[in-house]
């Protein structure tokens, strides 16, 4: 059926006056719920009960047996107005769909203001609740803080008043201490001023009654006719058997024989008994030298030697002997030995080192250089000398990187200070490895004529070994700048360098950061350093010398900036040999910054003057100074002569100066050591 939306107007209040759409409803509805089997005399039956109840109180489901009449709602009056479309306000799909919507928004919107009011609401909570947070953890922090502060102030103060107090207890200490040693002193000088002057009187004594038999035997000697023997022969001949030194004091002839070689010592003990008992005092046998009589004594007196006086030697010395290994084994009877030098000992073994060990635990200082050693001796170390303390390896090429781990068996050697390991270059990197591991408490290193020796060798030497505060480093080529990097952990004191091309000033300015301790530093030869070196030294106040001999990059830039620094005013020796770019302003710096300067060289400095001699003078504390290969003349050796304190002086292949000069020169300092080799006209 068409729709009646757009019908005749007429046509559409036909329908509704006469209930059209309802009774087609009520028998539609009918004949659908029920299915008959005849609809035609069903719908008959169902039109005639219809006309008897009227269209008024017609239903939509008047058709429908009460039995089976469906329960469901209906939207509208009736569902057939909605099919045929004769009322324009029903209810279409679109505007139901578009109320759902609406409602939809409406609802949501409605419960997201309240979801929101609440959340709001929630959250102003919150955010009170952690301000008021915030604010007691500010003030916590604030309190921590200013307790911290206070507390750091309050330990510095008390720490101030217990430096005061110990400083105060110091100087009342060594109040007392002077007090004591000048009463001592005095009471000391007066004491032995009276035993000179008994001394001197005794001796005056002596000298009449000697003068008395001189006089005596001179005149029996003219009655006898003795021509030949004159009074002064006389006078010797008594003289020396009046006056015996056996009869001075034990210290005295100690001192005397002191200076003595060993050779000496025993032609002195032929003179006579009286001798042979002064050079037998046990005090003189404390330390043997037999390096000074390796060619003129046997072995069988060394033993004998050694075996009697084996209880008071302290300190050995075989260096370059060539002994049997029966000799070297007499060693071990020497229980109370402390030192021991038996470098370059070419039949020092292994075995004479085990039966040494075995009798001298107590040895501090053992010096093995360029001997044969090999691994065995490096086992023996540190299981029987438990206190050693210095000990050098120099060019043992023998032994190997097991030897060095065999330092850490048993007690160990932690007690180790000095090693010195020139010229074995069989060391690896695992082998500083097991030196670090075993001797962690060294000060002293010295690596000389190693070209193996690498930055890594370094690294893994201070990985362990912090206290390092010397280390000399010469004939290394490829030692660089990493080095100095490496030992930034060590409190460095004395450093030495030399002959290395691989060194650049970003050493220096580890020096500055890293090493404020350093007194001496020795960088010769090394052609990578220039004036910014000098720059980055300048802040070292502990600096005492400083050696850039032929440092040829280096000019009076960077002399002038380090001599501005405060470690300028502590240094003591400067050596800036072959620095050839440095002239007379840089002496001129060195009179007005430098008042503690002793010794100065200024070898093949081509650019120093007359100018910069006369500077010179202004030095005062300067005691040497080496002015060679320089063009000074004689009128420059007459201008030092006004030098004061000027001891020695080095004018070597200077050229100018003559047989004038050098008169000049003596007239004025008798006492000077004055060296002229090369000197063409001299």
């Amino acid at each position: 059926m068409a729709s009646l939306r757009n019908a005749n107007p007429r046509l559409k209040n036909y329908f509704k006056e006469n209930y059209i759409p309802q009774v087609c409803e009520a028998l539609l509805c009918g004949i659908l719920v029920t299915c008959p089997e005849d609809p035609l005399r069903f719908l008959e039956g169902m039109i005639m009960v219809i006309i008897k109840s009227g269209l008024q109180n017609l239903l939509w489901d008047t058709c429908i047996a009460p039995s089976m009449k469906p329960n469901i709602r209906r939207l509208s009056e009736t569902y057939l107005e909605q099919l045929f479309e004769l009322d324009d306000q029903l209810m279409t799909p679109e505007l139901m769909i578009k109320a759902c919507s609406f409602y939809t928004g409406h609802l949501v919107k409605t419960h997201f203001c309240t979801w929101r009011d609440i959340t709001h609401k929630n959250e102003n909570v919150a955010l009170a609740d952690k301000m008021n947070r915030a604010v007691t953890c500010y003030d916590f922090r604030l309190q921590k803080s200013v307790f911290h502060h206070w507390h750091s102030y309050m330990e510095d103060q008390k720490e101030k008043l217990k430096n005061m107090v110990l400083r105060i207890q110091r100087i009342i200490y060594c109040h007392k201490l002077t007090i004591i040693l000048t009463k001592w002193r005095n009471k000391a000088r007066c004491k032995n001023k009276k035993k000179e002057d008994e001394l001197m009187s005794k001796h005056e004594l002596q000298l009449k009654k000697w003068r008395n038999r001189l006089l005596l035997k001179g005149a029996s000697a003219e009655k006898s006719n003795f021509p030949e023997q004159s009074s002064s022969e006389v006078c010797l001949v008594d003289e020396t058997l009046e006056c015996d030194i056996s009869q001075l004091p034990e210290r005295a002839i100690l001192q005397i024989f002191f200076y003595l070689s060993l050779k000496d010592v025993l032609i002195c003990g032929q003179v006579n008994h009286a001798w042979m008992l002064m050079t037998q005092l046990s005090s003189l046998w404390n330390a043997i030298d037999f390096s000074t009589v390796k060619h003129a004594i046997p072995d069988k007196y060394i033993v004998s030697t050694l075996q009697r006086w084996h209880l008071n030697v302290l300190r050995l010395n075989f260096r370059g002997c060539l002994l049997r290994p029966k000799t070297f084994r007499s060693a071990s009877h020497c229980r109370n030995l402390q030192e021991l030098n038996v470098s370059d000992c070419p039949t020092f073994t292994d075995e004479s080192m085990r039966h040494i060990s075995e009798g001298c635990p107590g040895v501090l200082y053992l010096n093995l250089s360029n001997t044969t050693i090999t691994n065995r001796t490096m086992r023996l170390l540190p299981r029987h000398f438990h206190n050693l303390q210095n000990l050098s390896l120099a060019y043992c090429r023998r032994f190997t990187d097991k030897g060095l781990q065999y330092l850490n068996l048993g007690n160990g050697c932690h007690k180790l200070i000095y090693l010195d390991l020139s010229g074995c270059t069989q060391i690896s990197v695992q082998g500083f490895r097991y030196i670090a591991n075993s001797c962690t408490g060294i000060l002293h290193l010295i690596i000389n004529d190693m070209p193996t020796l690498t930055d890594n060798c370094v690294k893994a030497l201070v990985e362990k070994c912090s206290h390092i505060t010397s280390m000399i480093f010469t004939g290394a080529p490829h030692i660089s700048d990493c080095t100095f990097k490496a030992l930034s952990t060590c409190k460095l004191r004395k450093i030495r360098f030399e002959g290395n091309k691989r060194i650049t000033d970003a050493s220096f300015k580890f020096m500055d950061k890293n090493y404020p301790d350093l007194s001496h530093i020795y960088m010769a030869d090394c052609k990578g350093i220039t004036d910014s070196s000098l720059r980055s030294l300048s802040p070292l106040k502990q600096l005492t010398v400083l050696n850039l001999a032929n440092c040829v990059r280096i000019g009076d830039v960077g002399l002038r900036q380090f001599l501005d620094g405060p470690a300028s005013i502590r240094i003591r020796e400067l050596n800036l040999s072959n620095c050839v770019q440095l002239s007379d302003v840089s002496v001129l710096k060195l009179s007005e910054r430098c008042p503690n300067l002793n010794y100065l060289s200024l070898r093949n400095c081509e650019h120093l003057t007359a100018q910069g001699i006369a500077y010179i003078v202004n030095i005062f504390s300067l005691v040497s100074i080496d002015l060679s290969g320089t063009d000074i003349s004689n009128e420059d050796l007459n201008v030092l002569s006004r030098h004061k304190k000027l001891k020695e002086l080095s004018v070597s292949a200077c050229y100018r100066i003559t047989d004038d000069g050098i008169q000049v020169r003596l007239r004025f300092s008798v006492k000077e050591v004055l060296t002229l080799a090369l000197c063409s006209d001299y």
